[in-house]
This record gives structure tokens, sequence and C-alpha cells, in this order.
């Protein structure tokens, strides 16, 4: 029972904490769930459970595919639209590790999260930065409005 009470009370607390994150804070989630997935995948791949390797890939693969919708492309010019190229790379290498359970193209794919989720980190606090000195953000940074990110 106490087991359950725990899950609920965590289940409740991600809950919470998606609902009241800013757009950044949604990108960074994003990208933390498609990280954790990977490296769950790997290590289902190095004890040989399939049932695990598929069903954390099908979340990164998930994962890959809602930063895909939220770029804006018309805004995100260039960035945006190698971002999506970069993505749509991610998404088939995990398509093709889940059918040849491939624990090197996961760890490929994973690495290249983990340095765009450092790289979004970065950008995120260099817009606080400059949003606190009053200055024009910069480019790179999440758009204000609405849901879609320009890269």
């Amino acid at each position: 029972m106490d087991e359950r009470f725990a899950q609920q009370a965590q289940d409740t607390y991600r809950i919470n904490q998606i609902q009241m994150a800013s757009k950044e804070q949604l990108l960074i989630i994003t990208y933390d769930i498609g990280i954790r997935a990977c490296l769950a995948a790997e290590k289902a791949i190095g004890v040989g459970d399939t049932e695990h390797i598929n069903a954390n890939l099908q979340r990164a693969q998930s994962v890959v595919r809602e930063l895909m919708v939220t770029l804006n492309l018309e805004q995100g010019g260039e960035i945006a639209a190698s971002l999506m190229r970069l993505y749509d790379f991610m998404y088939y290498q995990l398509v093709d590790a889940n059918i040849k359970h491939d624990e090197e193209m996961v760890k490929n794919v994973r690495t290249m999260m983990e340095e765009l989720k450092a790289t979004w980190v970065e950008a995120i606090a260099k817009l606080k930065v400059e949003t606190s000195k009053g200055q024009k953000p910069a480019a790179i940074a999440p758009q204000t409005g609405g849901t879609n990110f320009a890269y």
C-alpha cells in the first residue's frame, strides 16, 4: 500500500511540475524524458528485455516527435530547419535501434539529446540575463507567445 501511495504522490508532483512550468522548462523536461527513455532502453538492451526495449524506444520516439511538432519553422529560419533535420535523423535512428536492438544507436541519440539540452539550458540562462538587463532577447530564444518554439 505504501508503494502505491508513494507512486501516486510522485505522479501528482510531476503533473503539478508540468502544469506550472514555463515553455522553456517544458522544453528541458521534454529532453529529460527522452534522455531517461534512452537510458532505460540501453539498460533493457543490455539484459535482452524486448518488452522494455520497445516501450522505452517508443517513448523516446514520441519525445522526438514532440520536439519536431513544436518547431516554428517560419520564425526559426535555418536554425529550426537544421534542428528538424537532426530530429528526423534521431527519430529514424531510434526506429532502427528498436528493430536491431542496437544499444550504440540509442547511446548516440541520447548523447545528441544531452548536448541539445545543455545548449538550451545555456540559451535560456542567457535569455534570462538579457531580459533582466532590458536587452532584446536573442533570436535563438524560445518564443514568448504560442506553444511553438522558434529555434
